[in-house]
């Protein structure tokens, strides 16, 4: 069984795993998407998840300005103002504050593609390993990067935008969390009792390889717990 299915039925996900990896051309037998335009590039996410593996172009991400700022795309000067009347709608909106514009991650070099797919189908080596998962699975795949090296105590967490869980991955070298967005939970169908957890591409096999022990482990300290509590059922 492969690492991506292993974790999948270890923590009962209800989607497989998906690597992204951002390249300066397409990867070598990785088709190019043809699915139609996309409303952001994050429900692209959706779609490896269920198990198509492709690649996108710049182009095939301008529907979404915040996503094209994450991801370092530049928009066509035709479109280049679409970004700061997004921000400045979301802002009017309340839905954000102009400070927070500044703090959001983002790649430091534009990609010339970007590849998608579940994680142990596709070919090529990616940057990051999104998974969808309830907080209770999150806890455990946290709990596995702690032991594989690729997470730290105090984990990196955002709210919005969603898809900036990937340059923060990508740049801080470690595992973190996304609550996933407004706009992501709507292109993308995320379950509101899920969320996204975000392994670095070269950690991934270390991580996956330390679910079962985390798992393990977890079953023994939920047997300790339960007799605890049940030493003060009354209290």
């Amino acid at each position: 069984m492969n690492h991506a299915s292993r974790v999948k039925d270890l923590l009962g996900l209800r989607q497989p795993p998906i690597a992204i990896g951002f390249f300066d051309s397409p990867p070598s037998g990785v088709e190019r998407w043809e699915g139609g335009e996309a409303p952001a590039g994050c429900a692209l996410w959706k779609k490896a998840m269920e198990g198509r593996i492709f690649y996108t172009v710049p182009s095939d991400h301008y529907n979404c300005a915040v996503g094209c700022h994450t991801h370092g795309i530049a928009l066509p000067s035709e479109r280049s103002k679409e970004l700061e009347d997004t921000v400045g709608f979301m802002v009017s909106s309340k839905y954000i504050a102009m400070e927070e514009v500044a703090s959001i991650p983002t790649l430091g070099k534009a990609p010339g593609v970007v590849a998608y797919g579940p994680v142990d189908q596709v070919g090529f080596e990616p940057d990051a390993v999104l998974i969808a998962a309830t907080p209770a699975q999150a806890m455990l795949i946290y709990e596995a990067a702690l032991k594989a090296g690729a997470g730290d105590a105090l984990t990196h967490a955002l709210g919005r935008p969603g898809c900036a869980v990937l340059p923060l991955t990508i740049q801080s070298g470690a595992s973190t969390l996304s609550f996933g967005c407004k706009g992501n939970r709507t292109f993308t169908g995320l379950p509101d009792d899920e969320m996204y957890v975000c392994v670095p591409g070269e950690k991934w096999a270390a991580v996956a390889g330390k679910v079962a022990e985390v798992c393990e482990a977890n079953a023994t300290m939920e047997q300790y717990y339960a007799g605890q509590k049940a030493r003060f059922e009354r209290v």
